[in-house]
This record gives structure tokens, C-alpha cells and sequence, in this order.
């Protein structure tokens, strides 16, 4: 089993990608999921001593949902805290790191451009995000694969990541895996 994180921040396009990646990807084999779908509630653990532990957990359930299925994991999850704080299952032999980027003006826009219920409607919602951006574009070169999404469409995006996916997960592969 191998994984997958594709991370950014809000408004960089993952989960969106994500979409495109479920259909092209063979189901059997992989598992395409986005921490928002895994039944955990953000709110549940923000401004309480667990805050930390929440990338960590959505991941210990995006696990339980492949089912031993090689993971593609959406989240904005950062890898200092994957490398900290996440157990993996032993069966897990490789951990690919995806980053999803776009230049802090076009992550505004899009927060911006968002249904209000979403809560990206002040500078202050959303200077966290661009915050994060800018550290994701500063580490750029700690990615297995780090993409601009400024200029591509997202099946543009999902057939990069998918030609990475499919040629990593396939060498090594045997019948058991």
C-alpha cells in the first residue's frame, strides 16, 4: 500500500483535482479521499488541546476507508505534522508528498470567490490561508511533485498527478500488494 497526500491550502484546487483523480484512477486500486470526507468535524477539535491532532486523525480514517487500496489523500494537512504526529498501518511502504499551488492573488480570488457560508469573507479568514501558501511556495522543493495551478484546468492538474501516481504505485508492485 502506498500513499498519497496531495496537500495545499484552501483555494489551491484539491479538492476539485481529487474528483478528476476518482475517475481516472482504477477504483480497485486506489482510493481517493478528501479528510472533509472522512466524518470527522474540523470544529470538534479547533481551539481545544486535540487542534493538533486532526490532520492525523482524518488520515487514521481515510486508512479505514481504502480498505488496503493504495491512498490518495486530499488535505491541507502539512508534512512536519504528518512526519509527527500520524501512525500509519504497517503495510504502508511509501509516502509521496503532492503540493498544490497558485500565487497568493489567485488563492484571494478564489477564497473570495466562495459561497459565503464557507467563511472566507474577511482579510482576516483569510490571511491564515495565504499564509500557508506562501510556506508551501517557500518549500516548494520538499515535494515529490509541486504544481501551479494558476494556469492549469483541473484535468490538466489530475493527469500530472495520476501519471506520477500510476508509475510509482506500479514499480515494486507484487501479488500480494
Amino acid at each position: 500500500m502506498k500513499l498519497f497526500i496531495i496537500t495545499g491550502t484552501c483555494g489551491a484546487g484539491k479538492s476539485t483535482v481529487k474528483d478528476e483523480l476518482a475517475a481516472r484512477l482504477e477504483p480497485e486500486k486506489y482510493a481517493c479521499i478528501d479528510s472533509d470526507e472522512v466524518g470527522l468535524n474540523w470544529w470538534d477539535y479547533a481551539g481545544t488541546d486535540r487542534e493538533g491532532q486532526y490532520g492525523a486523525d482524518t488520515l487514521t480514517e481515510a486508512f479505514k476507508k481504502a480498505d488496503g487500496r493504495h491512498l490518495i489523500f486530499v488535505s491541507c494537512m502539512a508534512p512536519h505534522d504528518y512526519y509527527t504526529k500520524a501512525t500509519v498501518p504497517e503495510a504502508l511502504t511509501a509516502t509521496n508528498y503532492f503540493a498544490l499551488w497558485a500565487p497568493d492573488a489567485v488563492i484571494e480570488k478564489r477564497l473570495r470567490a466562495r459561497p459565503k457560508e464557507r467563511g472566507f469573507t474577511t482579510d482576516e479568514t483569510i490571511r491564515p490561508h495565504i499564509e500557508y501558501n506562501q510556506w508551501i511556495g517557500r518549500n516548494r522543493g520538499k515535494y515529490q511533485l509541486f504544481m501551479n495551478t494558476e494556469n492549469q484546468t483541473p484535468p490538466e492538474t489530475a493527469e500530472a498527478i495520476t501519471a506520477f501516481i500510476t508509475r510509482f504505485a506500479e514499480q515494486g508492485e507484487s501479488t500480494h500488494d
